[in-house]
């Protein structure tokens, strides 16, 4: 059978970690009576956004254009981090799909016939 590897995306944290119990975890920050005091300058929060490429908008017309390709660029990106199944295991699953079919073809048309002599006897 093929291996199929799954990533998850998230916070960056190892999720090996998560179930540890609160007590166990230690923080990395100093007490309080030991942190540097802090001054006017780094308590502002200032509400200049750098600008970014993505933060632009395309000019109308264009639009349409440049989502496409945008799309193309991403599904790439996503096809490149598939992990494809071996040779031997794409036969597999084609033979097995085949099987499957034919059973369910098979099993369709034996009710099929079962029902059309239940209704020809009662009619």
């Amino acid at each position: 059978m093929a291996h199929i590897t799954r990533i998850k995306a998230g916070n960056g944290s190892d999720s090996a970690h998560s179930g540890e119990s609160k007590a166990k975890k230690v923080s990395k920050t100093p007490p309080k009576d030991l942190k540097k005091p802090e001054s006017a300058e780094n308590t502002k929060k200032t509400a200049v956004k750098s600008p970014e490429k993505s933060d632009k908008k395309p000019f109308i017309l264009i639009r349409p254009i440049v989502y496409f390709f945008r799309y193309l660029r991403d599904s790439w990106r996503e096809i490149r981090q598939v992990r494809w199944p071996s040779r031997k295991a794409t036969w597999k699953l084609f033979f097995a799909i085949i099987v499957y079919t034919l059973l369910i073809g098979a099993i369709i048309m034996l009710l099929d016939v079962f029902f059309t002599w239940i209704f020809n006897t009662i009619i």
